[in-house]
């Protein structure tokens, strides 16, 4: 069975056939998913999915370009967040110099990236990491809070192998998902040929980033198999050792004292 690390099924673009979907993916092969907050409102939403799905469990954090919805009072309510029983990491949490280029918001994302990854070391939960365009300074942050001692993936990745093992060597995992299919995707094949098998989490970041032949629809769980093939091919071994190996990487990582995950 499939393991999908980082999901967004309640994002608007499932409204009509969320339930549905949802629940015709043990049957398409995906045992487990995680559904992972982006902001205070979709962090709601992501825990009502996990307490209304057995194999749905939250993710619960702010991504970068959501940090305005943080302060005081909101980050004390993502705090107690950490303590339900089906939360099993803090995400998706990091920063994005894309979207985000003015130095007073970047240096508010350094922040609160900090907070929410202390957060996590707190509530003994690993982290969701998102990084686009920022890597010096994701790095940077992590590196002052001692990030080697709070265990993750860095999701959707999108820098080179070589600081792909950087990350690995903090103990990070390196999130894989539909761009591995895309034919421009050279610095990601690179990456996925060359780091170990026991760092690769298998994603779709859904509604987003559909595989070949899929690209531009809408993504979903069922297409992780296009991902697989795609990553079984670079590296020279079958799906059936790609799959077994990263539902083996997410169980270790995502298990902790309050979650035990079945064996399918």
């Amino acid at each position: 069975m499939i393991f999908e690390t980082h999901a967004h099924y309640d994002d608007e673009r499932f409204e009509e056939d969320r339930d549905a979907l949802i629940t015709s993916m043990p049957g398409r092969g995906v045992g487990t998913i995680i559904n992972v907050g982006a902001s205070i409102e979709s962090t709601k939403t992501t825990l009502a999915l996990s307490e209304k799905y057995p194999f749905v469990y939250a993710a619960v954090g702010v991504h970068p370009s959501d940090i305005s919805g943080l302060n005081e009072e909101t980050f004390a309510w993502l705090k107690e967040q950490t303590k339900k029983e089906k939360v099993a990491a803090v995400g998706e949490i990091g920063l994005d110099y894309y979207w985000d280029k003015e130095p007073e918001v970047q240096k508010q994302q350094r922040y609160w990236f900090a907070e929410q990854m202390k957060m996590a070391r707190e509530a003994s939960l690993p982290v969701i990491i998102h990084s686009r365009d920022a890597a010096a300074d994701t790095m940077e942050v992590m590196k002052s809070v001692h990030a080697e001692e709070i265990p993750g993936v860095i999701h959707c990745y999108s820098y080179s192998k070589e600081m792909a093992q950087e990350f690995i060597k903090m103990g990070y995992y390196i999130g894989v998902g539909g761009v591995v299919t895309f034919k421009n995707a050279k610095k990601l094949k690179e990456t996925v040929q060359e780091i170990p098998l026991d760092r690769i989490l298998l994603e779709t970041d859904c509604p987003y980033m559909a595989p070949e032949p899929h690209r531009g629809e809408r993504n979903d769980s069922s297409y992780i198999p296009f991902v697989i093939k795609k990553i079984a091919e670079l590296r020279g071994i079958t799906p059936e050792e790609v799959e077994q190996a990263t539902r083996a990487n997410a169980e270790r990582l995502f298990r902790n004292k309050d979650i035990i995950y079945k064996k399918e």
